[in-house]
């Protein structure tokens, strides 16, 4: 991997079942502690003026909520930021309020529903909030959608030297559909990325694609393994042990059908 370029890690934000913030979860995924499972508590996202707080969904309260704890950890100015959001799914609540509004003899369609149904409803929310005119792309790769969030991610902050911030985040869908793509539980993380070390960088990562053919990297614990297999942006849970431990360490993730991502972990 000598030929990928260096990332920094300046934030990190983490909102998951018994995983609450990147500081209660660090000694579990160090293996401190035991990972007990609590139902995510996702809160309204104090950005955004209170009749919108109010119309947020879940997948709106978890992506900002954890967009917002990297960027408080990093100290960084967010109106700045270009951004990456990833999600298997999006806002599968949502869509399937409007296959239930389609299906009825007379279907009509609430537009605030249709707005907040599209794949990029939670960049929207957050770049508006922030006040911020930088780039964003949203994007999806179904079980793989983590990795091609980060491979995206490190492709524009390498093109465009400048800091960015990743947010990955996956809800669980109402049924019928859960039993179509079960989806455990809510889990979101962001990463604030930078080009250069700084004085805040927690870590390093060089990221390279390679051909699929390895199995992607797992935990260890049994609970935290449930977890990653059972929420596709949860793929990151090993990354996020590795920065827990301050390890240096290399880590296979899912990216495409015929693409996965290696990435070279290293504490600053």
């Amino acid at each position: 991997m000598t030929s990928a370029l260096p990332l920094y890690i300046e934030g990190i934000g983490l909102l998951g079942p018994g995983l609450p913030d990147w500081d209660t979860a660090r000694p579990v995924l160090r293996g401190e502690l035991a990972h007990q499972f609590a139902p995510t508590q996702l809160a309204p996202p104090a950005r955004l003026p209170p009749a919108e707080r109010r119309r947020a969904g879940p997948v709106i309260r978890l992506a900002m909520g954890v967009a917002d704890a990297a960027v408080a950890q990093a100290g960084a100015d967010p109106a700045t930021l270009a951004t990456v959001f990833s999600s298997s799914g999006g806002e599968g609540a949502n869509c399937h309020s409007l296959c239930e509004a389609l299906a009825v003899p007379n279907p009509l369609i609430s537009p605030t529903r249709f707005t907040n149904s599209v794949h990029n409803a939670a960049a929207g929310y957050w770049h508006i909030a922030v006040g911020s005119q930088a780039s964003s792309t949203s994007l999806c790769a179904h079980d793989g959608s983590f990795g091609a969030g980060l491979l995206e991610a490190a492709a524009n902050v390498h093109a465009d030297g400048q800091p960015l911030l990743l947010v990955a985040y996956d809800l669980p869908y109402p049924e019928p559909l859960h039993s179509k793509r079960p989806i455990a539980e809510n889990f979101g993380l962001a990463l604030l990325l930078a080009p250069a070390r700084t004085p805040r960088s927690l870590a390093r990562l060089r990221v390279q694609p390679v051909a699929a053919g390895g199995a992607p990297s797992a935990c260890a614990d049994a609970s935290l393994e449930a977890l990653r297999c059972g929420v596709p942006a949860a793929a990151a849970l090993p990354l996020l042990q590795a920065l827990a431990l301050q390890a240096t360490d290399t880590l296979l993730l899912h990216c495409l059908d015929d693409l996965a991502l290696q990435v070279e972990v290293a504490p600053c």
